[in-house]
């Protein structure tokens, strides 16, 4: 009813010059005249004439107007579910498969035909091929009424603003160089999950690792400035901080407290050695959403984040949000300042509470974990449908085996006749990328990640609430066995900052669950950083308008530049 009132409004052309979102507050003056109008309408709908609830109201009104003026942009996609019609560069895990790589004709036309309508009816009639099922498809088709819509963060650049429009560009395509690249790093992650992160300097396989992706141009994780890639940077992000100090963030080693209860940050991880996923029929029932039948075995033993199993066991059954919870614990612990944007931190009468204050800045962590789901989860079902890692090892194997028939896909051969793989066939017997799951990947695409979009939005969130530049002291590193943690000695120890240790968590949980877990590739995570981050600015700027206190708060993105979030 509100829409076909404004409606007039809106084709008057007072709303005709659009404006895209950005973390800096709009000027006061900004689409006043809308706003007049707006208000001047809502008189017909007998909101009640006090102060207090006409100022909620405009300031709804106001933050529904602004997200609605950030334009829809297309949405490009690799191209690969036009050039393969088979379906086999697309995601249809759990759907009906008929052989390696190849899904049911009919049960793929049912799965599309759900993913064109958004019917929930026609979700429900997907063919499966067992008794898995598609994790939350539909959420990617959600309303939020805090931040930017899902639909409106795009994979190109608006031409109305290509400056401050969020990108979420196409992945690699199957056949690409750049594809195989990523997969290649996959294979070496998978020979590398029981070697812990200390160990790196020293092992052979690492060194082999790093020659090869080193020789590779279409490697995107650090390079040394003369393009080398080195055990120091193995495996990790290239945000500012993320190469410095030891492998895993200060912020969730170091120990804390939730309330009154002692948190070591020890956890229980799964036992070494123990792969699955190698064979054709394990592959084959994996993919069709039978259960195997197979669980990981646990350690006893509690153990710090010492290598890359202990990393996939932690994100196995992590509470998404899970990691910057702790991190703030962490940060609390170690007397990290709020950022001095904070009003607070200035003020002789008062402190924060429930705005600006413990209740709020731990209850923000999960709430935007929650809403920037809706983000990815729309690019996951309705754009992208990137295929899991897991489905290019079955491709892998057909092509060594010379079972390949009419399959379409094609992998690239610099990852056919890569070192990593004759490596993995050579300790398992197998050109299938080892899963430290029995289960594989979780039944959802690829591309973007959830973890990573998470991770984006929750540091984003405490470097708004926390001073980022804060230098931690003292910094912590796991033995090689994970039971114990030394102090860290090393050239960088005073240069590690909060923000530099969040951008490294970032990365730490989401190739936790995706590179070093072989269930998902490094541009799934790069780029859902980067949206996370962009969708919590967006979250942030609509949250500040709600507070009484005036604020303008200063942080910095990972990219390195600075963001504004303000309401004066």
């Amino acid at each position: 009813m509100f829409l076909g009132q404004i409606s007039a409004t809106l084709a008057t052309g007072a709303l005709a010059a659009p404006a895209i979102a950005s973390a800096q507050s709009p000027s006061t003056s900004e689409n006043s005249e809308s706003m007049a109008r707006l208000q001047a309408a809502s008189h017909n709908f007998d909101i009640p004439d006090h102060p207090r609830v006409r100022k909620a109201f405009e300031t709804r009104l106001k933050c529904a107007l602004d997200q609605a003026l950030v334009p829809i942009p297309s949405h490009q996609t690799n191209g690969d579910q036009q050039h393969y019609p088979d379906g086999s560069a697309t995601y249809t895990k759990a759907v009906l498969q008929d052989s390696i790589g190849l899904v049911n004709p009919a049960a793929y036309q049912t799965f599309k035909t759900a993913l064109a309508s958004g019917k929930p009816s026609d979700f429900e009639n997907i063919m499966m091929g067992g008794t898995r099922t598609l994790n939350g498809p539909q959420g990617g088709l959600a309303f939020t009424l805090e931040g930017t819509d899902s639909h409106q963060f795009g994979s190109s650049p608006s031409p109305h603003n290509q400056e401050t429009q969020v990108v979420v560009p196409p992945p690699p395509a199957l056949s690409s160089p750049a594809w195989g690249t990523e997969l290649a790093e996959l294979y070496w992650c998978s020979l590398l999950r029981d070697t812990a992160f200390t160990d790196y300097a020293t092992s052979p396989i690492v060194a082999a690792a790093c020659a090869e992706l080193t020789s590779m141009p279409t490697y995107t994780g650090p390079r040394t400035h003369s393009g080398q890639v080195t055990p120091q940077l193995l495996f990790r992000g290239a945000y500012p901080g993320e190469t410095l100090g030891p492998y895993i963030s200060q912020l969730i080693i170091a120990p804390s407290s939730f309330g009154a209860m002692p948190m070591s940050n020890q956890y229980i991880t799964y036992h070494a050695g123990l792969d699955y996923m190698l064979d054709p029929d394990s592959f084959q029932q994996v993919q069709n959403g039978i259960d195997t039948g197979l669980r990981n075995q646990k350690d006893p033993t509690l153990r710090y984040l010492y290598n890359g199993r202990a990393l996939c066991a932690w994100t196995h059954v992590d509470v998404l949000f899970q990691a910057y919870f702790v991190a703030y614990l962490v940060m609390n612990t170690l007397g990290v300042p709020l950022n001095p944007g904070n009003p607070y931190t200035t003020s002789r009468t008062q402190n924060g509470f429930d705005t600006l204050g413990q209740p709020d800045i731990s209850a923000t962590i999960g709430e935007v974990a929650a809403r920037v789901l809706d983000t990815v989860w729309y690019q996951k079902w309705f754009v992208h449908l990137r295929p899991r890692p897991e489905s290019s090892g079955g491709i892998a194997y057909l092509t060594k085996t010379n079972q390949l028939g009419s399959l379409q896909a094609r992998l690239n051969n610099n990852v056919l006749n890569s070192q990593a793989l004759k490596a993995c066939y050579d300790a398992n017997n197998s050109w299938f990328l080892s899963q430290p799951f029995p289960e594989g990947s979780p039944t959802h695409p690829a591309y973007p990640t959830g973890h990573g979009v998470v991770a984006g939005a929750c540091i984003t969130i405490l470097k708004f609430f926390y001073d980022g530049n804060f230098v931690i002291s003292n910094p912590l590193v796991p033995t090689p066995d994970g039971l114990s943690v030394d102090r860290y000695t090393g050239p960088d120890a005073a240069n590690l900052t909060v923000n530099g240790e969040l951008n490294k968590l970032a990365h730490n949980i989401s190739f936790g669950h995706g590179i070093l877990g072989g269930i998902h590739w490094r541009s799934d995570t790069d780029s859902s950083i980067v949206l996370g981050e962009a969708f919590a600015l967006s979250f942030l700027q609509d949250k500040v308008r709600c507070y009484n206190e005036k604020l303008t708060v200063h942080l910095t993105k990972i990219d390195g530049f600075i963001a504004t979030i303000s309401n004066q």
